[in-house]
């Protein structure tokens, strides 16, 4: 399986540094780190990672918890908040933005290494049902179409024909 594709975005350099050489020793690919939300979401455009760790305190006017809603909303990119900060309002603020983990800094790489594991096959997960949802949308009207051609009755297996007889 290809290496996971992860965005950084963390406005201290030696942290995001930090989490560069964990990733990369856990091997994952890390495709950018950002320092402010706006930045992010232009590096998530251009980059499509496969998932993104967002700290919530960013440079620049927009927060973490800001930057992952845009990003999950325009991108469909699964954030993983790995924050320093987790009281009780920065919690509620960040859930709604329905992120696939929340690691409190400092982390141990383990704890970094499953909470990625989890959010990347939970997203793969998500993603396979949407697209059964779909083509299971678009089968529906065909089964409708074809359920009117052919009527049998189902105790005697005779057919109905066009005037409305059974034969």
């Amino acid at each position: 399986m290809a290496k996971a594709k992860i965005m950084i975005v963390e406005d201290e350099w030696i942290t995001a540094e930090d989490i560069r050489m964990s990733l990369e020793s856990l091997s994952y690919t890390v495709t950018s780190v950002s320092s402010s939300g706006e930045d992010a979401i232009k590096n998530a455009e251009k980059d499509m990672p496969d998932l993104a760790l967002m700290d919530i305190v960013l440079k620049g006017e927009m927060d973490g918890i800001e930057a992952a809603g845009q990003i999950r909303a325009c991108y469909n990119i699964p954030i993983i908040y790995l924050t320093a900060y987790a009281d009780e309002k920065i919690l509620e603020r960040a859930s709604i933005t329905e992120p696939f983990g929340y690691i409190v800094k400092p982390f141990v790489n383990e704890d970094l290494k499953i909470s990625i594991e989890i959010a990347l096959y939970k997203h793969r997960i998500e993603k396979e049902r949407r697209r059964f949802i779909e083509e299971l949308q678009g089968a529906l009207p065909k089964i409708t179409t074809l359920s009117g051609l052919l009527p049998i009755c189902p105790s005697c297996k005779k057919i109905r024909d066009a005037e409305g007889n059974w034969k």
